[in-house]
């Protein structure tokens, strides 16, 4: 693939496979019609789709390894047509992004990006201290839209703060929290929405104008999800006209492309994708992308399959 893979998933597949870095390729394609018969395992990360067409090529592939815990760039069901397995990192990521998720909502809150700009700017010597923020962390009342293991970490790590948790997915968990069987429901009891559902067809746009009017004037979106499970035209109309108050994003529509709109808004605290970059982290989701493989090809078995 054109993005390079981490190092660790790069050593660690040329200690046990024979390695085709497609990245460093003059000519991928060429690369894939010469030697698509031997590929048997692919480790996969970035925003190239991986779909029928590839897998087409690779007639012989029987294991997709994902470096993330969100696979919305692999086509699963044309995967699973094929019986090739498909798997991804979780656990390993849980609290790093979790950790995230609350830095963003602080960050969206108290306007901490803003007031940092501020300082920065010369203005807290020029024109005195940075307004007082309307908005405060404790007590609000926060949504999960995806209680699976970062939302479970995120719902922990908002009970300090006093904030009322609730969550909103297809079925209702053993947990501790309010379970809203409508989206809308949540949205309108709420006012924080936080987005942690991966991305996919039946995601795509779930968080439309409808739900951003629900959330109201003082409500505030975070996403650490998926780009597109927010529908981002309407949530930039959200934020111009103050239908809610403010928004913390770690992902987009069209990565790398944050629509100029978005970046102009005083009021959206804006991060690069960055929910699970720390090196630690990063070299464990890389281990468990070796991991997988290596199970595979040893004992005809995935640790982390999404399919199959």
């Amino acid at each position: 693939m054109p993005v390079p893979m981490h190092d660790v998933v790069v050593e660690g597949c040329e200690e046990r496979f024979e390695l085709l870095r497609l990245w460093e390729a003059a000519d991928p394609d060429a690369l894939l019609a010469e030697r698509g018969a031997d590929v048997r395992g692919l480790a996969v990360g970035g925003h190239r789709r991986i779909d029928a067409t590839l897998f087409d090529r690779l007639p012989n592939l029987q294991i997709v390894a994902n470096f993330g815990v969100g696979y919305d760039s692999v086509d699963v069901d044309a995967a699973s047509e094929r019986g090739v397995i498909v798997t991804n990192t979780p656990g390993v990521l849980d609290d790093e992004v979790a950790d995230t998720a609350v830095a963003l909502l602080l960050m969206t809150v108290r306007e901490l990006a803003q007031a940092e700009r501020y300082l920065r700017a010369g203005r807290w010597a020029a024109e005195g201290t940075y307004p007082l923020t309307d908005l405060t962390v404790t007590g609000r009342r926060l949504g999960i839209l995806g209680l699976g293991r970062i939302g479970e970490a995120i719902a922990r790590r908002a009970e300090p703060f006093g904030m009322t948790v609730g969550y909103h997915n297809r079925s209702e968990k053993d947990v501790p929290y309010r379970y809203y069987p409508s989206l809308l429901e949540m949205a309108r009891d709420v006012d924080t929405l936080m987005v942690v559902v991966p991305g996919n067809a039946a995601t795509r746009h779930l968080v439309d104008a409808e739900v951003l009017e629900a959330l109201g004037p003082d409500g505030v979106l975070v996403n650490i999800g998926r780009g597109t499970v927010v529908d981002e035209v309407a949530l930039i109309g959200a934020l111009k006209t103050r239908t809610i108050r403010a928004a913390g994003l770690d992902v987009y529509e069209d990565e790398p492309n944050v629509p100029q709109e978005l970046i102009d808004l005083d009021n959206a605290v804006l991060l690069p994708h960055v929910g699970s970059a720390s090196k630690p982290t990063r070299r464990a989701m890389g281990q468990l992308v070796v991991d997988n493989l290596t199970s595979w090809f040893t004992e005809g078995r995935a640790l982390t399959p999404v399919n199959g």
